[in-house]
């Protein structure tokens, strides 16, 4: 059986960058491990599969190279920014069925917003077990954090570390130990490690960032919806920069640079994160055709 994928780019900055995802627009023929076969052939860190739905807009999963994931962002955005490029959805409110729930979609202009939980948290501190082996894992030292601030597992859908580190030439310089990454995510069922600094490359931008998910087979990620989520939330909630609408560069420092920009947006109540949308644009680039 021929799959087409469709490979598109989404949270590109501007007209360029992005992180590329796999999207098949018609899975409901498909077995898991089809999909999975196809993920792994088409060699991103993630590919998205729509099928029917009998209780949203469509069902959404999603496969790395190596396994299935509950939710990702830039799949996400890439999917429903393609399927309302084909004509198929229009712009305003949809929904996606997942593994684990129905997750609210809004298609803005030519902007695509996914729907994530209200963050919850886990501060790893000096006191900590894990602390040394974190700090470890990335070979430096507790005065490279940012200010007071501690790594924290955040959820908001997905679990990734969240990593203050002080300055830019720090962030651009790591070099993780990638099996001691993938234990710790092991450890602590992440997805993978969200690494950011309050320096930016444009201004309007928050905070840069880089993303390691060896545990997924994914050394280093350009753009993470799911993750930006996350930071925005603990941005908000730990570093006080309180905003509720935040631009998050990444990708600006891969070893192949691909920039992109993920836009989140916090719902507050009472000066509380009640809820949050993180989005932002997609570039269809080609199609491929795969065999299972």
């Amino acid at each position: 059986m021929v799959i087409e994928v469709h490979i598109v780019n989404a949270f590109i900055d501007g007209d360029t960058g992005g992180n590329p995802a796999g999207v098949v627009v018609d899975a409901n023929q498909l077995s898991t491990d089809q999909k999975q076969a196809v993920a792994s052939q088409v060699g991103l860190s993630e590919t998205a599969f729509v099928s029917r739905s009998s209780i949203a807009t469509l069902k959404l999963e999603f496969f790395t190279p190596t396994q299935q994931i509950a939710h990702c962002g830039h799949a996400t955005i890439a999917t429903f920014s393609l399927l309302r490029q084909l004509g198929v959805l229009s712009e305003g409110r949809h929904t996606k069925e997942t593994i684990d729930g129905n997750r609210n979609i809004l298609i803005e202009s030519d902007a695509a917003f996914m729907q994530q939980r209200v963050p919850s948290y886990l501060p790893i501190t000096e006191e900590h077990e894990a602390f040394r082996a974190v700090l470890q894992s990335l070979n430096i030292s507790s005065d490279l954090l940012l200010d007071v601030h501690v790594p924290q597992v955040v959820n908001t859908g997905n679990s990734f570390l969240i990593l203050p580190i002080v300055d830019e030439e720090t962030l651009l310089s790591l070099e993780p130990s990638f099996s001691a990454v993938e234990a710790i995510s092991k450890q602590f069922d992440l997805i993978g490690y969200y690494a950011f600094t309050l320096s930016v490359k444009n201004p309007g931008r928050i905070a840069g960032t880089r993303m390691f998910a060896p545990r997924y087979g994914i050394k280093e990620e350009a753009g993470t919806g799911m993750a930006a989520g996350s930071l925005a939330c603990y941005l908000y909630d730990v570093v006080n920069q309180k905003k509720a609408d935040m631009l998050i560069e990444q990708g600006w420092l891969m070893p192949s640079v691909s920039p992109c920009v993920i836009s989140v947006k916090l719902e507050l109540s009472d000066g509380k994160i009640v809820g949050l949308m993180a989005g932002g644009r997609a570039a269809s680039v080609e199609v491929v055709r795969v065999e299972v």
